[in-house]
């Protein structure tokens, strides 16, 4: 067995783009999600160890360092970071130039080929879902036996098969003990969820067809396979007798609420551990179905709501209705479901009427907090084809020199500055009203550490503003 390094490479600052990152950019507020996509893979890999180089805060020198005595090193990339992980790649290799370099993630499993070629010093890539491909090369197998890899050989660039997806997820051994071996969970912050959170996968693969979700369309799929809920009750246990420090879990599956009866059989097989749970949810999860969830510990639901203009959502390929929204919305407040609500300017339809649309929609419905993108047509999704086939591209990168979003979609009559500019007009909107900003002080008066966690993101969020304005004006 190769001694077996998996990176999540330094990049830049504040950047969360990786193995676990939906969304790959420097964000408003700094956070951090967990790097799940390559702590499956280390779990599999025995002696294997995991770096997660940006929330440690890890520079280049440090994991060039920490390589030392490595046989295999896999680098998490994606269609921001790419040239940047590259550069990571040929400093390890000129520091350990026996060290075999593989890159996985969304940009690797769709584009293996402009992968391999932003630096010689790549061996290999992994294509789709990676977690057997890699153990297979970490056992030394040839590389021409390997399902799903693409790889050099003879100045060439080969690809084997795909590999089939994963049927039996009870089969994967849990992350839990690689997060506690080589993680420090207290680096890990999401601005909406309690601090120190936990994330984990309960599946993969969405049965939603939205046109810019990344993992579906590049990694996951669109079947959403499962593990039991006995598996997930048993692995919750596990992590609640690791982690006594853990104030809430996240299930960060696409749609966790996709299977509804196995959504409640897991949270009543949750509600003896006494846990504080919350998940990705889509706004159609009925009243019945949030009753027994509520019930059972889920604090908060992670909600696409992406537009409030009903053409876009069918553009998207959403599968909802703006009303329907609406009563999922306030069914999760009359039960005392706090939600972070996500929305998306800048997709296909966009118009200067529909993005006041959706500001509007926003501060009707009113989650408790939101966050604001730009549409990111990443390769590999439909959004990522329709926009080559319309010329609706105005810039070639997904973010700027700092890894912050840049609006690369455009539309006659509406430019790209114009969809940029409207996402700090969006958040003004929502948050600079006094019903918001009085709620906010609630919570912040009711809650030492709240109130705490809410002024330093406060200031974070303005000077991140700010940056943003002079970067836009200087560009």
């Amino acid at each position: 067995m190769l001694k077996t390094l998996l990176l999540n490479p330094p990049s830049f600052e504040g950047f969360d783009g990786g193995a676990g990152s939906r969304y790959q950019a420097r964000r408003e507020v700094r956070s951090f999600w967990y790097p799940t996509w390559l702590a499956q893979p280390a779990a599999l890999i025995p002696g294997s160890t995991l770096i997660d180089a940006p929330p440690d805060g890890l520079t280049v020198p440090d994991v060039i360092a920490r390589a030392a005595g490595y046989d295999l090193c896999i680098l998490h990339t994606s269609t921001p970071s790419l040239q940047s992980d590259a550069k990571v790649a040929e400093a390890l290799k000129a520091a350990h130039p026996r060290l075999r370099l593989g890159f996985v993630g969304a940009q690797a499993a769709v584009r293996p080929v402009e992968t391999l070629r932003a630096s010689p010093a790549i061996d290999f890539a992994a294509r789709h879902e990676f977690d057997y491909t890699l153990r297979e090369v970490a056992e030394g197998r040839d590389y021409g036996a390997i399902d799903g890899l693409s790889y050099r050989t003879n100045g060439s660039i080969l690809h084997n098969r795909d590999r089939a997806l994963i049927r039996d997820m009870d089969a994967l051994p849990s992350v839990v003990d690689v997060y506690r071996r080589d993680l420090t969970l207290e680096h890990y912050v999401i601005g909406y969820l309690q601090h120190p959170y936990l994330s984990l996968y309960t599946g993969r693969g969405c049965p939603a067809k939205c046109t810019f979700c990344l993992w579906p369309q590049t990694i996951g799929g669109h079947e959403y396979r499962t593990r039991s809920p006995e598996s997930v009750e048993g692995e919750l246990a596990r992590a609640k007798a690791l982690f006594p420090q853990v104030k809430e879990y996240f299930f960060d599956d696409d749609t966790f609420t996709a299977d509804l009866p196995r959504a409640e059989a897991i949270a009543r097989r949750l509600k003896p551990l006494g846990i504080t749970w919350s998940c990705n949810a889509r706004p159609t999860v009925p009243r019945k179905t949030l009753e027994v969830l509520k019930d059972c510990g889920l604090r908060l639901c992670l909600v696409g709501y992406e537009s409030g203009d009903q053409q876009i959502l069918n553009n998207i390929k959403k599968g909802t209705r703006v009303d329907v929204m609406r009563r999922f919305t306030q069914d999760c407040r009359e039960l005392g479901i706090v939600i972070h609500g996500t929305f998306i300017l800048g997709l296909p339809g966009e118009t200067r009427q529909t993005i006041q649309e959706t500001i509007r929609f926003a501060c009707e419905i009113e989650p408790d907090t939101i966050q604001v993108s730009l549409a990111a047509a990443y390769p590999g999704t439909e959004l990522h084809a329709q926009a080559v086939a319309n010329g609706w591209f105005a810039a070639e990168s997904l973010v700027n020199d700092q890894g912050v979003q840049v609006a690369a979609l455009e539309y006659p009559g509406l430019h790209r500055t114009e969809i940029f500019h409207s996402v700090e007009a969006f958040y003004r909107r929502f948050y600079f009203r006094p019903r918001k900003i009085f709620s906010i002080l609630g919570t912040m008066a009711r809650d030492r550490e709240v109130c705490r966690r809410r002024l330093r993101e406060g200031w974070e969020f303005l000077r991140f503003m700010a940056r943003r304005r002079q970067e836009a004006a200087a560009a």
